[in-house]
């Protein structure tokens, strides 16, 4: 009975903008169709940040949308990065190495940094990699100084700081400085993430992602054949 009661009023008020009879105005009425909202397009968080919605959503419990809307609420976006990654682990529960990728993800949708740059404006070149291998032979392949010479010779570097089969922080020698992350992936599978931070230029952080990326092949062929 209501839509027949909205139906007529619809109808009168054709009649009074058109003139028509009754029985026409309501014939037309029914044959339009309702023009179809326009939906926005939604943003291109996930282009913006360098990952995957479906990515972060299954390490973090939050997609792109979900973690800009939470980090707005709280003015994170006038934040610094430190003050952002460290209300990202300690209220939304996210691990270290998600936390910064959170953080660095936020800060790339906000337009406080490009890909690959630092909120300071030095550059920074990541990567990271998955091997079939337990997490103490990964890191053993970082911490252990004459394993790491098999894989990343004539690399001049001093560990700062290291965290047991969780992090490790080196300082490289041109003073520019490396971040890693390593992560459990069951009882044979276990990844690195490698972020080398402070670089000048853009130029650097594109060399230096290519040099990672062949250390970590190398890597990988070290640990293949460790298990052989």
């Amino acid at each position: 009975m209501t839509k027949q009661k909205d139906l007529k009023r619809v109808v009168r008020a054709r009649m009074q903008k058109t003139g028509e009879a009754y029985t026409t105005a309501r014939l037309q009425t029914i044959r339009e169709k309702p023009k179809k909202a326009v939906t926005p397009a939604a943003p291109e968080y996930a282009t913006l940040a360098g990952m995957s919605d479906d990515a972060v959503k299954a390490k973090t419990g939050r997609d792109w949308g979900e973690w800009v809307r939470e980090l707005d609420a709280i003015g994170a976006a006038t934040m610094s990065h430190r003050d952002i990654a460290r209300r990202v682990h300690d209220e939304f529960g996210a691990g270290d190495w998600w936390g910064q990728t959170v953080t660095v993800g936020y800060e790339r949708i906000r337009g406080l940094r490009a890909i690959g740059q630092r909120r300071a404006g030095a550059w920074e070149a990541a990567k990271s990699r998955t091997y079939p291998v337990p997490l103490a032979a990964l890191y053993a392949a970082w911490a252990d100084a004459k394993k790491r010479a098999r894989w990343l010779p004539d690399a001049k570097l001093s560990v700062r700081k290291a965290t047991a089969e969780r992090s490790m922080r080196i300082t490289w020698g041109d003073g520019t400085s490396v971040e890693l992350w390593f992560t459990s992936k069951g009882d044979a599978k276990s990844s690195v993430q490698v972020q080398h931070t402070k670089l000048a230029t853009k130029e650097d952080a594109t060399r230096l992602k290519a040099y990672w990326g062949e250390r970590l092949d190398a890597l990988g062929d070290l640990l293949a054949r460790a298990n052989e």
